[in-house]
């Protein structure tokens, strides 16, 4: 049995298995926010997209401050739960709605497997632009587009019922164009594939990952 939903339900559903469930795209998005090389020491990151805390964790063992939002309190439920550090602040928040931080008040921002789930992201890298000091970071990692095309789409299944989670089809470009319009470098952009070095026809990229800087 498969059941379309929407975004907030379906989160509210998997948190109850998001941590235990398989999940190839969560393990490969976890490793490479690792790799990533992100200048994490010292400095005062927002996070969007918390969920259940599974990059916050890495982030707060780094940074001087993590600001974690997630519009899920299930979620966030969770994070809080293995997230514990007086250097995190979680926030209940939908990420399409005005965030409650202040200008040029973050070092950098990360975004892990979120904006698949927004259509315009426009006002989210205007979001970005304003609460990041001159010179801050973005760090994107996405469900590949290839992957997208092919069927690939946020999903969990629980006692025999598969549940698709909203999901939009964004390419490449809909990415950089809106960044680029507001000023933002593009500093690298990676695809992702797990298990081997190149892609194929039946084995495309899985994610999709890149790194901004807003003009200084």
């Amino acid at each position: 049995m498969t059941q379309d939903t929407n975004v907030k339900q379906a989160y509210q559903a998997w948190s109850k298995i998001y941590d235990s469930n398989e999940n190839a795209t969560r393990d490969l998005d976890q490793l490479c926010l690792q790799q990533a090389g992100l200048p994490l020491d010292g400095s005062h990151v927002l996070e969007l997209g918390a969920g259940s805390g599974k990059n916050t964790q890495f982030l707060a063992q780094h940074a001087c401050h993590v600001t974690a939002l997630d519009f899920s309190p299930e979620m966030l439920a969770l994070a809080r739960e293995k997230v514990t550090g007086a250097n995190v602040t979680f926030i209940e928040q939908d990420i399409t709605r005005p965030w409650p931080l202040m200008d040029a008040s973050m070092d950098g921002i990360v975004s892990n497997l979120v904006l698949e789930h927004i259509a315009d992201l426009k006002p989210v890298f205007k979001a970005c632009k304003r609460v990041l000091k001159p010179g801050g970071w973005l760090y994107l990692s996405e469900l590949h587009p290839y992957r997208q095309l092919k069927g690939g789409q946020a999903r969990f299944e629980d006692n025999g019922k598969t549940t698709f989670v909203t999901a939009h089809l964004h390419n490449i470009m809909d990415y950089i164009k809106p960044a680029l319009s507001l000023g933002f470098e593009l500093v690298t952009i990676n695809e992702v594939v797990e298990g081997q070095s190149r892609p194929t026809a039946d084995h495309p990229p899985r994610l999709l990952t890149m790194k901004l800087r807003k003009s200084a």
